[in-house]
């Protein structure tokens, strides 16, 4: 035998109608999760980015190819210009964190610095 709860008083269903509420929250919450992964990836971009343009210019190869060539496509990359001072080559990367999809705008650029020893002048 079944209690009477009076007008009103049947909750059946109640959990369906909160987890509907909840999914908008839920959503946002994982997008801004996989956007925070997505600039933490982006810095480890752009340092790899640095360092391979920076192994490229100590050489004597071109930085700024050597960036593009270890960033996937869907991140924009600028810089790699070579710097030579005091036996060191510096290089500085920018690469623009993407919004929530890679490819998709920038939300703001990331640099990535490197330097390496100028190998060109060394002799074997």
């Amino acid at each position: 035998m079944r209690a009477h709860r009076g007008p009103g008083g049947d909750d059946r269903g109640q959990v369906a109608v909160e987890f509907l509420g909840m999914v908008p929250l839920i959503l946002l919450t994982l997008a801004l999760l996989w956007q925070i992964v997505l600039v933490g990836y982006t810095y480890t971009l752009a340092g790899n980015a640095a360092d391979e343009a920076a192994r490229a210019c100590a050489v004597g190869d071109d930085g700024a190819a050597a960036a593009g060539r270890h960033i996937g496509g869907a991140w924009s990359v600028s810089g790699g210009a070579c710097d030579v001072s005091g036996g060191m080559v510096h290089v500085e990367i920018s690469v623009e964190v993407p919004v929530l999809v890679p490819g998709l705008g920038g939300l703001f650029p990331v640099m990535g610095k490197a330097g390496a020893v100028d190998e060109r002048g060394l002799t074997p």
